[in-house]
């Protein structure tokens, strides 16, 4: 139980240290262009192009709750579409404005046993989201493959991608071989419904071509764009590095790789890879605030062995 705590807290630690680093990083871009500049260009962002871009952020949420949604509508369990939603906004909302050890998935795997869904069940549906999640943004990365392993060739490349990262080869193979020990795990009760694993993959592209509308507009907005293709396969692999495990809710990493990324491989500018970087992580968190309605209720009834049992996922 100690050797479990202890690791824990340098789990935590990391984290802390990591997002702090990374926040730095970010303020000292931000200081290099100047906050006018960035206040400029999102001036400039016609007011529709900024609200559909808003609503394109809010169905890619919901997207993302129909995506646990069709996990969750098997036989064997049987959840109601509308409560997994609500979930899903109270687990966003959490992630976004609650940066600590209680994160988005704790509340949703506290929310769903609150329903009377099995425990078991469903911890296994949160490493099936998060996995299908993650198998949709994979199968974007190659869009941007050619670019962003020109860039990554070159000195600079390596240097600007580790300075964010700060892992190495070994702790990327670690991980790998722990997701796929997970994937194993966790797809035994779906494996006789691929017709919820398929509904589910849906609903993550959905997401992503929302989200990547977004960006795009937003970049249009801004008179720097970027094609639909190469912003999907750049974010997927902002997205990917954001899953290492050395930030909070990837606070500062998202937003230090985007800039990095979208400025140096999709080719635009400093200020505009700054402004849609803090963009993005601005509406996503609007987006989330009905989840404030349905946080509260749920952290009430959010035990100790729940908040243990969704960090081993």
């Amino acid at each position: 139980m100690r050797k479990s705590e202890n690791r824990r807290r340098a789990k935590t630690t990391l984290r802390w240290v990591g997002s702090l680093a990374t926040l730095a990083l970010l303020v000292y871009l931000f200081s290099r262009q100047g906050w006018e500049e960035i206040l400029a260009a999102i001036r400039q962002i016609p007011p529709w192009n900024l609200s559909v871009a808003f609503g394109l952020i809010l169905v890619s949420r919901l997207a993302v709750g129909g995506r646990w949604a069709a996990l969750l509508s098997i036989p064997d369990v049987g959840a109601a579409r509308r409560d997994v939603i609500r979930l899903t906004f109270a687990g966003l909302f959490a992630s976004n404005f609650l940066p600590t050890t209680v994160g988005g998935d704790v509340v949703r795997l506290a929310g769903a046993i609150q329903l009377g869904l099995d425990g078991a069940v469903s911890a296994a549906s949160l490493v099936v989201d998060r996995l299908i999640g993650l198998l949709g943004m994979a199968l974007a990365v190659p869009l941007g493959a050619a670019p962003l392993w020109g860039w990554l060739i070159t000195r600079q490349g390596w240097r600007d991608l580790f300075g964010v990262s700060m892992v190495s080869t070994g702790g990327l193979l670690a991980r790998g071989r722990e997701l796929i020990q997970k994937l194993v795990e966790a797809f035994s009760l779906w494996r006789v419904h691929p017709g919820a694993l398929l509904l589910s993959l849906g609903m993550t592209g959905v997401h992503m071509l929302c989200l990547f509308s977004a960006i795009g507009l937003l970049l249009m907005g801004m008179r720097d764009p970027m094609p639909l293709w190469l912003i999907a396969g750049l974010w997927s692999f902002v997205y990917l590095i954001t899953l290492l495990p050395i930030s909070i809710n990837g606070y500062g990493v998202q937003e230090v790789a985007m800039t990095l990324i979208f400025t140096h491989v999709g080719g635009i500018s400093l200020q505009s890879g700054l402004t849609i970087a803090l963009l993005v992580r601005t509406l996503q968190m609007l987006a989330s605030l009905p989840g404030a309605f349905f946080v509260p209720a749920i952290l009430a009834g959010v035990r100790a062995d729940e908040v243990t049992d969704v960090e081993r996922l």
